[in-house]
C-alpha cells in the first residue's frame, strides 16, 4: 500500500498528497481504521504537513497563468498551480474563445483542484482616452459577463496609451470619470476593478505609469470598487520607493503582484528585498490574493512553492513579538 502512495512523487511527499486525498474521500472512523498498522505512513505524513503546513490568517496565493504558458499545455498549468499550494488562478483573456464546453470542464477542473479565477484581463480599450469611452465602456459590460461566468470577483483594466497633442489633466480626468462609470457597473454585481501602472520601459506609450498616479486616480474616483493594482515589477523599474508608497496608500491596493526585476524571475534573483515587502504586507493586515507573475527559473512547481514558503514566513516573523 506505501509503495502505491509513493507513485509519482518524493516518498515524503507522495505519501502525504495521497494521505490527504484519502482524508478527502473517507469519514473519520473509515481513516482511522486504515490507519491503524500505518505506523510509518502517520510518521511520515506529521513530518510532511509540518513541512508545508499554512497557518489560518496567512496569505491568499495566485499565479498569473500566462508565465507558465511555455511550461506545459493550459489545463495542464492547472494542476501545477494547485501542486504549488495556491488558491488562485489569474487570466489575461484566455476565455475569449472558450466555447460554453470548454468553460464548463474548465470551471469543473479549478473547483476539483480547489482553485479560483481570482482575477482577470481582457478589456482592450483603455480608460484614459476620451476617444475610447464607448467602446471602454462596451466591453467592460462584456468582461462583467464573463466575469460573472467564471465566478471571478475581480477585473484588470489599462488605461490605454498616452494621446500625443493631449493635455495630461484631460486623460487623469477622462480616467476618474470612466472609473466613476466603471464602479457604477460593477458594484451591481459585487465585482472589483483594479487599475494597473506599467513601467515605460516595457510600454513607452501607456498613459498610466506609476502607482503614485493611480492612487491619486482612485482616491478621486472614490469607490470601494475600484483600487489599484500594485505590480512591485513594474514599479521597481520604474520609480522604485516601493514600502513607502504601499504603506502610504494601503487602503486602495485592491492586488500585488509579484516579479524581481530584472529578468521578471521569482523572488530572490533580483534586486528587490519581498521579504521585507510580505513583512509591510503582514502588518498592514493585507487580504487580498498576493499574485506571482515570474518566469519560473527552474521546476515551475518547485518555484512557485519556494516563493509562497517566502512569503508565508515573512508573515509568521511579522506576527511574531519584537
Amino acid at each position: 500500500m506505501i509503495l502505491l502512495l509513493f507513485y509519482g512523487k518524493g516518498p515524503i511527499e507522495g505519501l502525504a498528497s495521497n494521505l490527504r486525498s484519502v482524508w478527502m474521500v473517507m469519514n473519520r472512523r473509515e481513516f482511522g481504521q486504515f490507519a491503524t498498522g500505518a505506523t510509518l505512513a502517520q510518521i511520515l505524513f506529521r513530518e510532511a504537513a509540518a513541512q508545508t503546513a499554512i497557518p489560518s490568517g496567512t496569505f491568499k496565493f495566485s499565479v498569473m497563468l500566462w508565465t507558465l504558458e511555455k511550461q506545459a499545455p493550459f489545463e495542464r498549468c492547472f494542476e501545477m498551480v494547485a501542486a504549488a499550494g495556491y488558491n488562485g488562478v489569474e487570466l489575461i483573456g484566455e476565455f475569449q474563445k472558450w466555447s460554453s464546453e470548454d468553460t464548463r470542464r474548465i470551471m469543473a477542473r479549478m473547483r476539483s483542484l480547489g482553485l479560483v479565477f481570482d482575477s482577470m484581463t481582457g478589456v482592450q480599450a483603455g480608460f484614459s482616452d476620451p476617444a475610447d469611452t464607448a467602446l471602454f465602456i462596451t466591453q467592460l459590460k462584456a468582461q462583467i459577463e464573463r466575469a460573472k461566468r467564471l465566478e471571478c470577483p475581480q477585473i484588470i483594466l489599462l488605461s490605454g496609451k498616452r494621446v500625443d497633442g493631449l493635455n495630461s489633466n484631460v486623460q487623469q480626468n477622462t480616467s476618474i470619470e470612466n472609473l466613476k462609470r466603471a464602479a457604477d457597473l460593477v458594484s451591481k454585481e459585487n465585482i472589483q476593478v483594479v487599475i494597473e501602472p506599467i513601467d515605460a520601459l516595457e510600454n513607452p506609450t501607456i498613459y498610466l505609469m506609476s502607482v503614485t498616479e493611480g492612487f491619486e486616480i482612485v482616491r478621486q474616483v472614490g469607490s470601494p470598487n475600484v483600487k489599484v493594482l500594485y505590480d512591485f515589477y513594474h514599479e521597481q523599474r520604474g520609480f522604485g520607493n516601493l514600502i513607502e508608497k504601499l504603506e502610504n496608500n494601503f487602503d486602495w491596493v485592491g492586488l500585488v503582484h509579484i516579479a524581481d526585476v530584472p529578468g521578471r524571475h521569482e523572488p530572490g534573483t533580483g534586486e528587490i528585498d519581498f521579504r521585507n515587502i510580505y513583512r509591510k504586507l503582514a502588518e498592514l493586515k493585507y487580504s487580498h490574493f498576493i499574485a506571482m507573475e515570474f518566469y519560473p527559473i527552474g521546476d515551475p512547481v518547485s518555484s512557485l512553492t519556494k516563493a509562497r514558503m517566502q512569503a508565508t514566513q515573512a508573515h509568521r516573523h511579522a506576527a511574531l513579538p519584537h
